[in-house]
Order: structure tokens, then sequence, then C-alpha cells
């Protein structure tokens, strides 16, 4: 029990932290801005330690197949993070914050290429933004979109080197996939791979489709503006995350898929043989 409330909590201060490190880093962060966030942050940590607390999963998926949650966590801390600390470094450059800086600016630059998802992000800004934003734009975007897809190459190798969900002992489909309804209608198999082929295509286009639809949609609304750090921050990690995400669940429910499928042959055989047997 001690372990488990200790685990928990823990989880519950690091997402805290996660929420907040914009804020504590970043100068000139209004009053009402840090007062918004320490209540995000205290909401986001209350239900996280609520989640890994209990016996059961509500909400997380792959609880208890590590290390999927925490490649993502480590993911989405980094590009919060690093991000935070180049915008930082516009006001208060250090070696640390310029490194990084001339990083993602490579990157950026090296991804923005005709159609990739880091120059429809640039061109989704308005004809008047200034040469600085755009440039702090395509190296947040080069940055995140980097790190989404070493966090998916990490995972991917996870799966096809390591045996995951495999090499952390008996897996359970029905405690790692709480939102997965098993009596939905329909073979569980088919249902599996329908899902994460889905997952595998929305993850895929998100990247392209999300800069186009705000592009589309600042004709008819006016969009939050960009150019305040902590909108940049958000903004630029939720277009490279949540896609990554989708696409990690599409992989991992491929491979529940696939383990299904041989455990089903495996029974299949062994019925046969053991009909052939006793006849």
């Amino acid at each position: 029990m001690f372990s488990q409330v200790t685990s928990a909590l823990i989880r519950a201060i690091l997402v805290a932290l996660l929420v907040a490190t914009p804020s504590l880093l970043l100068p000139d962060t209004g009053t009402d801005t840090a007062q918004l966030v320490v209540v995000l942050a205290i909401l986001a940590s209350f239900m996280t330690f609520i989640e890994y607390y209990g016996q059961y999963p509500s909400i997380v998926e792959f609880r208890f197949a590590p290390p999927f949650n925490r490649i993502k966590f480590i993911g989405l801390a980094s590009t919060v993070f690093l991000l935070t600390v180049i915008l930082r470094g516009a006001h208060d450059p250090t070696g640390w914050s310029l490194f990084l800086t001339q990083l993602g600016d490579g990157l950026g630059r090296a991804i923005d290429f005709p159609y990739s998802p880091v120059r429809l992000v640039v061109l989704m800004m308005p004809p008047d933004a200034d040469a600085a934003l755009i440039a702090s734009v395509r190296t947040a975007a080069g940055l995140s979109y980097t790190i989404s897809i070493v966090m998916i190459f990490v995972f991917i190798t996870a799966v096809r080197m390591f045996g995951w969900p495999l090499r952390n002992g008996a897996f359970n489909v029905w405690v790692n996939l709480p939102l997965f309804d098993p009596t939905g209608g329909g073979d569980v198999l088919y249902r599996l791979k329908r899902d994460a082929g889905l997952n595998i295509v929305l993850g895929s286009l998100l990247p392209f489709l999300i800069p186009a639809a705000i592009k589309a949609a600042a004709d008819l609304i006016d969009p939050i503006s960009i150019a305040n750090p902590q909108t940049l921050i958000w903004t630029m990690t939720a277009w490279a995350f949540l896609p990554a995400s989708m696409l990690m669940r599409g992989v991992a429910m491929s491979r529940i898929a696939e383990m299904i499928e041989d455990k089903r042959k495996r029974a299949y055989a062994r019925a046969e043989a053991e009909a052939l047997h006793s006849a």
C-alpha cells in the first residue's frame, strides 16, 4: 500500500511540474496566467494520483504495460521543457539555450521542405507575421516534431526487438484497455485491428491536417495569438504529441491483435490435434 501511494504521488508531482514548467521558467508570466496554471496543475496532479492510486485503471490505457506511458510522458516533458528553455533564452540567453535554439533551427530547416508538416505550420502563420516569429515557430515545430518521431521509434523498437508487452509477464487486455468495450459487438480481433488502423491513419495525417484546419479557420474566427510564448509552447507540443500518441496507440493495438490471433491459432491447432488423437 505504501509503495502504491508513493508511486502515485511521484507521478502526480511530475505531472504538476510538467503543467507548470512554462510558467515557472518563462519571464513576465502574468498573474492571471499563473493562477490558471496553478489550478490546472493541481487538477492534473489530483487526477493522476487518483488514477494510479486505484487498483484498476479508469482512463489511462496500458497502465500495466510499461514503458508505453513512460515513453509518452518523457517525450511530452522533453518537448515542453526544451521549448521553454529556447523561448526563455530569447530574453535571458545562456549557452544551453543557444545550443538548443541552433539545434531546433537546424532541425526545422531540415524538415521544412515542400508539403512537409513543418512547412505547413510555417504557412499557417498570418501574412503580416515578422521574420523573428516565423523563425521561432519553425524552430519549435522542428524540435517538437523530431522528438515525436524519436518517441514513436523508441516504442516500435520496444515492440519489435524487446517483445513488448510480453516481456513484462502476462498481459491483460481488458485491464490495459479500460476504454475498449469487449461486448460492443463484433469480433474483438476485428475491432482491435480496425481501431489500430484508424489510429495509425489519423496519427499520420493530423500533423498535415491541423495546420490546414487552423489556416482555414483563421478566415472565420480570430485565432489565439501564437506570439505568446506559452501559447507557442503548448500549440507546438499538442501538434506534435497528439498524432504521435495516436500512432503509438495504433501500433500497440495492432500488437495486441497480433497476440490474440496467435493465441487463437495455437488453441485451434491444439484442439485439432486432440481431436485427431481421440479419433
